[in-house]
């Protein structure tokens, strides 16, 4: 397999729900994540990232620390370099927060499943270099998640759904 996907989730996570795996805190499972990251995988060869599940406040304490924003995100990523002499090759880790991806999804009218593999397709992205810090970027950036999650059979997640009530 070209691309190991390490799960885990956090303590704090594990200790909410009293249960020790991905599933019990409504995240989708291992399988899920392990396609997701794959399919967004722009390199050939082996790989790992390190994907991490955490709790509203461990997102939000890493934002504070990382980027300076004093709130919780959906998705942090965190870009390895690791020297040459080092022959695994690890891409990164990638940080998401179930709390906030799946109330997102809620308020955006996504599925859940569509909306974590948008996140894990952004992560891997940003892990692999793509950015949206200028408009140039942005479109790059989105037209490669829009590629990627179609392949996987979801739809583009930049266009607007309205509710009918």
């Amino acid at each position: 397999m070209p691309l190991t996907v390490e799960l885990a989730v956090s303590d704090a996570i594990r200790a909410e729900s009293g249960e020790p795996g991905a599933d019990s805190v409504n995240t989708p499972g291992d399988d899920a994540f392990q396609l997701w990251a794959e399919s967004a995988c722009l390199s050939k060869g082996d790989m790992v990232v390190s994907l991490q599940i955490v709790s509203r406040d461990e997102m939000q304490e890493l934002n504070r620390k990382y980027r300076g924003q004093d709130k919780a995100t959906n998705v942090l990523s965190f870009p390895m370099q690791l020297p040459d002499e080092v022959s695994i090759n690890l891409l990164g880790d990638l940080v998401l927060c179930a709390e906030v991806i799946n109330a997102e999804a809620e308020e955006q009218a996504k599925s859940r499943s569509a909306h974590w593999a948008h996140m894990v397709v952004h992560g891997m992205l940003h892990l692999q270099g793509l950015d949206h810090v200028n408009d140039e970027d942005a479109d790059k950036m989105e037209s490669a998640e829009i590629k990627i999650l179609s392949k996987l059979g979801f739809e583009n997640p930049y266009i607007e759904k309205t509710i009918s009530l």
